[in-house]
């Protein structure tokens, strides 16, 4: 009974931190509380289905309970079945209003993107973002990369561990709520860059823009649950659950398109 006072305690300080532009950047999902009597259940991730629209939700590659204790079953299920449902239902109906989105795809749509329109910004960001996120992970995963990823990592940062201590620094120092990535840069090397609210490398007027191969959510709906307040205990959680396979392989990807 107290273990769910305590989440509820402090979901609802997450929930009421101030904003300094609210109207603009507040987020867009109202997640209910649970209360001290409420009895927790996790759901299914395939229970999870999109209202009909150009676009579905991407398949979770795993349970929400196998990244634990790393992100919690709880905080996954939250981020997985409301925040990032929510995100696709509102890019869907964004895209229904507008004809010159039929058919694109979402990359597509990031890339033509009006930077002044701050509701398909938010969910198209908010769509691409989590995706890319959710295959970020595995179960049984971290350790470091293999073959050619390891080799090109070595390459342009000097080891795996400066790149993990640029990445960590990255993603711990983005005011706010954000995302850091591991991007491969028009030249075709890495860079480890971050990006505030739900942008991301693919969208217009961007400082460094690229191919992103790795993201990860800062926002602190992603771990304030498990984590509170350290971020950085977060960040480090996160590399012991990076898939680098599917990492490797976007990273092939994103080289065979130059």
């Amino acid at each position: 009974m107290k273990h769910f006072f305590v989440i509820a305690l402090c979901l609802s300080f997450f929930l009421t931190l101030p904003s300094c532009n609210r109207k603009k950047l507040e987020e867009v999902v109202e997640v209910p509380l649970p209360t001290a009597d409420t009895k927790m259940t996790i759901g299914h991730p395939d229970d999870v289905v999109a209202e009909k629209g150009q676009f579905s939700i991407s398949k979770l590659p795993f349970e929400y309970t196998d990244l634990s204790p790393n992100i919690g079953a709880l905080t996954m299920e939250i981020h997985f079945s409301k925040h990032y449902l929510t995100y696709t239902n509102n890019l869907n109906k964004a895209v229904d209003a507008d004809e010159s989105l039929k058919d694109l795809t979402i990359e597509e749509i990031l890339s033509k993107l009006n930077m002044d329109d701050a509701e398909l910004r938010n969910n198209a960001g908010g769509y691409y973002n989590h995706a890319l996120f959710w295959g970020s992970m595995a179960a049984k995963a971290g350790g470091q990369p293999k073959d050619t990823l390891a080799t090109v990592i070595d390459r342009d940062f000097g080891s795996f561990e400066i790149f993990k201590n640029q990445f960590t620094d990255v993603a711990e120092k983005q005011f706010g709520s954000g995302w850091a990535w591991l991007i491969v840069d028009k030249s075709g090397k890495l860079q480890v860059i971050s990006t505030p609210n739900q942008d991301n490398p693919l969208m217009p007027k961007q400082t460094v823009p690229g191919k992103p191969i790795l993201a990860l959510d800062v926002w602190e709906h992603a771990y304030y649950l498990d984590y509170q307040y350290k971020r950085k205990k977060y960040i480090e959680a996160f590399f012991n659950v990076i898939n680098w396979k599917k990492v490797g392989e976007r990273y092939e990807e994103a080289v065979a398109k130059k």
